[in-house]
């Protein structure tokens, strides 16, 4: 079931500001004036305060009890000291935050003063995501980057010398002038670095960046002529899973990889489907109501990717309440994220056999395609199905209910 009453909530914050913007990002973040940092983080503030009234007039439960914490952009460590004050106490002021809370922080190499890390690690947090996307220092050059290798290395000193020990790597395959030996060279640095956690992704060529931009339309700005071909990708990103592997970072999520027990706990809570509430820009949130039957409603809500209009005080630009059917389709194209799969009894119990019985013929099918496996209680993607993920999880969508199925055991 997506949540339960007992569920604590998870927190993201969303901070858009970067000091420079990368070829690849399709975020909502850019270069924004230092002037409007504290605006921004007023308002940060302001949604955090107001939240428990707009959930009360939505009809969702808000949780006030906090487990998970993520600061993300955008280049959170950007925010003065002060400001990062600011947030945390406005969290502390309206929540209830766990003592063994998980608190992570985006940062950027090389963007990471004295001032700032000390501002991270006074209100607890314990958990540092680094963007180094790659250790070649030509390609990250190429990218927007503005770290080289050495100042990834030394910021991992520094976070480890604050108490810091539980920290990510980003890495992207695909990035312009990327080869396999690059790769493979990238790979070797991320897991001689000791950091239990990576997250590798490949590169996504859409119209929301400035390089896929420019590869879609065959152009040459920021080398996007030397961005590999998509099968080169994916042998980089199978080559990431077995490297990975071999040294101990075992992959839980397509994209996600960790030593026993440390994966992202904020994180796992999208691929769950357990409530958060997103502020800032561009921010997502999934909250719950529960009827007099016990039956849960789920809301979704995306607040504007326009700093003018966010800042303006505007409603979330996107939002919906979920049918049981759209409830449905999240849980396999989520759950089939995760390497633990989907359990088939456990959704049948949720939303009853006759709902998930057309999901089991899609199942038999991707399965014969060699792109899911199932041995009758767990779905998984197999390594093939995780290269066209997006492509298996078109098959869950619109499906209509078998209304002759019945459950025989629901245990």
């Amino acid at each position: 079931m997506a949540a339960s009453a007992s569920d604590a909530l998870g927190l993201y914050i969303s901070v858009p500001f970067c000091r420079s913007k990368c070829t690849y990002c399709n975020f909502a973040s850019g270069v924004y004036p230092a002037s409007e940092h504290a605006s921004y983080v007023d308002r940060l503030i302001e949604d955090l305060r107001s939240s428990g009234k707009w959930a009360a007039r939505m009809g969702v439960e808000l949780p006030r009890r906090v487990d998970t914490i993520y600061l993300g952009g955008g280049t959170p460590s950007l925010l003065a000291p002060e400001l990062l004050a600011r947030i945390f106490a406005a969290v502390r002021g309206e929540f209830d935050l766990e003592p063994e809370a998980e608190i992570t922080v985006e940062c950027a190499p090389g963007l990471l003063a004295d001032a700032t890390l000390a501002a991270l690690t006074a209100p607890g947090v314990n958990r540092v995501s680094l963007g180094v996307q790659s250790f070649i220092d030509r390609e990250a050059a190429v990218s927007g980057r503005l770290h080289n290798r050495a100042v990834v290395l030394e910021d991992l000193r520094r976070l480890r010398s604050a108490g810091i020990h539980n920290l990510n790597i980003d890495l992207i395959a695909g990035l312009a002038g990327q080869t396999f030996a690059s790769w493979e060279e990238s790979l070797a640095v991320l897991v001689d670095s000791g950091v239990p956690h990576a997250s590798a992704y490949m590169l996504e060529v859409d119209q929301d960046s400035r390089l896929g931009r420019e590869v879609l339309a065959h152009g040459v700005r920021y080398q996007a002529g030397l961005v590999p071909a998509d099968d080169a990708i994916a042998q980089m990103y199978s080559m990431a899973i077995d490297k990975l592997k071999q040294s101990g970072l075992e992959q839980y999520e397509i994209s996600n990889f960790c030593q026993p027990g440390m994966e992202s706990r904020h994180n796992l809570r999208y691929w769950q489907r357990r409530p958060y509430l997103g502020v800032g820009l561009d921010a997502s949130s999934m909250l719950w109501a529960a009827d007099s039957l016990g039956s849960i409603r789920i809301l979704r809500s995306t607040t504007s990717d326009d700093l003018k209009a966010y800042l303006a005080g505007s409603e979330p630009a996107e939002m919906a309440w979920l049918t049981p059917a759209q409830q449905h389709e999240e849980a396999w194209f989520l759950g089939l994220r995760l390497n633990a799969g989907v359990e088939v009894a456990a959704l049948e119990r949720e939303f009853g056999c006759a709902m998930v019985a057309p999901a089991l013929e899609a199942v038999e099918r991707l399965a014969e395609a060699g792109l899911i496996v199932s041995d009758g209680k767990t779905v998984r993607l197999t390594a093939q199905g995780q290269l066209l993920s997006n492509d298996v999880f078109q098959k869950f969508l619109g499906l209509d209910a078998d209304e002759d199925k019945v459950c025989l055991d629901t245990r």
